[in-house]
């Protein structure tokens, strides 16, 4: 009887140190899983401080591209204007007559 009790002993004893063993391993994945996730979490909040600083430039860029003005748009708007100035010129003649 006390062979019996021994084996069921021994068994235990066995399954106990693999569980821990098992238990070890677990632990030491998630620890470098939460490593990771630090990781991950500063390289996502890197990215998104480097988008909005993106962002910023591009409104820069764009309104500073609103005040410039290449020399042929504004040969196109001075005939553009000269052209309604002649239309306006043929009204005000015309309601004269």
């Amino acid at each position: 009887m006390n062979n019996d009790y021994q084996t069921i002993i021994d068994g235990l004893k066995s399954k106990i140190e693999l569980i821990i063993s098992k238990y070890e391993e677990v632990s030491s994945d998630n620890q470098r899983l939460i490593q990771d996730l630090e990781q991950c979490r500063g390289d996502l909040n890197t990215s998104i401080n480097k988008n909005k600083e993106l962002e910023e430039k591009i409104n820069k860029l764009q309104l500073t591209g609103a005040f410039t003005t290449s020399s042929t748009d504004v040969k196109e708007a001075k005939q553009k204007i000269g052209k309604i100035i002649k239309e306006i010129d043929k009204c005000i003649a015309l309601l004269n007559d």
